[in-house]
């Protein structure tokens, strides 16, 4: 969870109480935060610096990501102050600041909000909490600004119409943030490709044919999103009107970001919590709209599933107040059965009723919660029984000397397929898109490759090495709706200064035995005949399993048989077994032989 560090007594100042070490700790503990650290007694504080708090804050809460966030929501959680009630400036048409969007930014970054915080009164803190939010934003919801990044600018050094373009890096001349040096975007790219900060960001759009700028009236460049923003129109302390532009590959994240930018910093405005809005004229894609948007959601939400989920018996209306403990406006609704809660601009986090059910929880506190017996939903847990069958076969392997190993289903198309011989027909191994390295490529199709990689990763240990595993492998599957399935499969594999053959097919008698398969020989089933034995013109073939001998590369000549069951009259094949060729195991650099023993466990369900 992202952590927050703010002055401790700036923000109880702003609460409006001093609160002991404990009664600030049960409140962060009330409201879902936590306090991690309080410098106030730590000796490695310096004594020009003044206490602080770090805050750890839940992951989807963004509109607590800085000072303003933190208060504001702790002060309407202790019911001091009401939901702020953001509101957009009407601003005639004509006299509305305009980014206008050319097409060519469809290959980078295709999405741009604007806003504008007019009048406004920055402090040494509330600058630092300012740069700070976009700081914590890029680095959380932006996704290290490859989703969205932000840009922030003095208005009245720059001049609108702005527009949005996307040029050859050459074409793009400007002197970066707090550099004295005019560069292009090639020369840009090598300044800071040794930048600690901004270095990291950098391969975001070096490889792109075109780089995205923000220009004013006069040409005048504002930003180079994602990476810096022009020295001409930085920010600073005397900063009174403030150019917001978002860049974004993704629309629902760039709005969600926009509302946090403006509406945690509208406060310092002369009127508080107005903020002025910004035309995208954007008619290539269709997007033209005015920005920030803050629009309020309205949810019908259900209150039994309310009071069911807390073990609460409370009314809507104080199940309105308790929301309102969260920065909801919520009432009654017509109907009786629901309240009607709207949820602020800022509460991206809200998205189905079980998060309205949550701060219902947080507002009442958990540890008032009603405490019941969960008699009426308990039930009884089973295993499935495919995982049951997989327990049995592993504890029968166990018990005949065999140690189990749980490698990674992922692995390399070499050592699924080339190593051991076989062909990919392209319809059967399910593909990683973009593999980050070629050990895990695909989903294996069978368990040797896994079995094969433990052995010759623990060759030092005293032979023989007898080893088995039971789990999935995975198949392209048409019929499925998501196109693959899972099939669970057991396999061992011998491995020793002989081959092992007849200790591998004696494995599968005793794990099949168990599962009550009998060897066939001959079409016959191992039971004897009964005194009262009667000769039938066709009898039918009894259950059970049987080999034969198979002629694959992946096995030395004459080594390997196929296991065949016949369960119902039905025969299919399950797996095979058998000493494994010495090309195989000269590509797993194993020098001694190997049987392995591989079959299907669920036809056995």
């Amino acid at each position: 969870m992202p952590t927050i560090n703010v002055e401790k007594y700036a923000l109880f100042e702003e609460l409006g109480e001093q609160f002991t070490a404990d009664s600030f700790q049960e409140l962060c503990f009330d409201f879902g935060i936590e306090l991690d650290k309080d410098t106030e007694d730590d000796e490695t504080r310096p004594k020009d610096q003044a206490p602080e708090l770090a805050i750890e804050i839940p992951a989807n809460r963004y509109d607590m990501l800085c000072f303003e966030g933190i208060a504001m929501h702790l002060n309407i959680f202790r019911e001091k102050h009401a939901t702020p009630n953001y509101k957009l400036l009407d601003i005639p048409e004509n006299k509305l600041q305009t980014i206008t969007v050319k097409p060519e930014c469809e290959q980078v970054r295709p999405y741009v909000a604007g806003a504008i915080l007019r009048n406004l009164k920055f402090t040494e803190a509330s600058y630092n909490s300012f740069i700070g939010l976009q700081d914590k934003l890029h680095q959380n919801l932006a996704r290290q600004r490859t989703l969205v990044s932000i840009g922030t600018h003095d208005l009245d050094t720059i001049k609108g119409p702005f527009t949005y373009e996307a040029l050859p890096p050459k074409d793009i001349q400007f002197i970066p943030l707090n550099q004295s040096k005019k560069m292009n975007g090639e020369e840009l790219m090598q300044f800071y490709e040794t930048d600690k900060h901004l270095g990291r960001y950098l391969h975001i759009i070096r490889d792109k044919p075109v780089y995205p700028v923000i220009f004013d009236a006069n040409r005048t460049v504002c930003s180079l999103p994602p990476i810096i923003n022009s020295d001409h129109s930085k920010i600073t302390l005397n900063t009174t009107n403030v150019f917001i532009e978002i860049t974004a590959t993704d629309q629902t994240k760039l709005d969600i970001v926009c509302n946090i930018m403006v509406a945690m910093f509208s406060k310092y405005c002369a009127e508080p919590f107005t903020i002025e809005p910004v035309k995208i004229v954007s008619d290539h894609n269709g997007t033209t709209r005015i920005t920030p948007s803050l629009a309020k959601r309205t949810m019908e939400v259900e209150i039994d599933y309310l009071n069911g989920s807390c073990g609460l018996n409370e009314s809507p209306e104080k199940l309105c107040k308790l929301l309102g403990k969260m920065a909801y406006d919520a009432k009654p609704s017509k109907d009786p059965k629901f309240i009607s809660v709207t949820v602020p601009p800022t509460r991206a986090d809200v998205l189905h009723a079980c998060d309205v059910m949550e701060d219902v929880a947080i507002a009442y506190g958990f540890n008032k919660l009603p405490r019941s017996e969960p008699n009426k939903s308990s039930t009884i847990g089973k295993p499935l029984a495919i995982n049951k069958l997989s327990d049995i076969v592993r504890n029968e392997s166990a018990m005949a000397g065999w140690v189990e190993v749980m490698p990674l289903i992922l692995c390399s198309h070499a050592e699924n397929f080339e190593w051991l011989n076989r062909v990919d027909d392209g319809k059967t191994a399910i593909k990683l898109e973009n593999p980050k390295t070629a050990e895990y490529q695909i989903v294996r199709t069978s368990l040797l490759p896994g079995l094969l990689k433990t052995i010759r990763e623990n060759k030092s240990v005293r032979l023989p090495l007898k080893i088995f595993e039971s789990s999935d492998v995975a198949f392209k599957d048409e019929t499925f709706e998501r196109r693959a399935r899972n099939e669970r499969r057991w396999a061992a594999a011998f491995y020793g200064k002989t081959s092992g053959f007849e200790i591998v097919h004696g494995l599968l008698d005793r794990v099949l035995s168990m599962l009550r398969i009998a060897f066939i020989t001959h079409d016959e089933g191992l039971q004897g005949k009964s005194m009262d034995f009667e000769v039938k013109q066709n009898p039918s073939p009894a259950d059970g399993y049987f080999i034969e001998e198979i002629n694959e590369p992946t096995f030395f000549q004459g080594r390997a048989a196929a296991i065949y069951v016949r369960l119902n009259g039905k025969v299919q094949r399950i797996g095979e077994f058998g000493v494994l060729h010495p090309s195989v195991l000269e590509k797993y650099e194993l020098k001694y032989p190997v049987s392995t023993l591989e079959i299907n466990l669920e036809v056995f369900l």
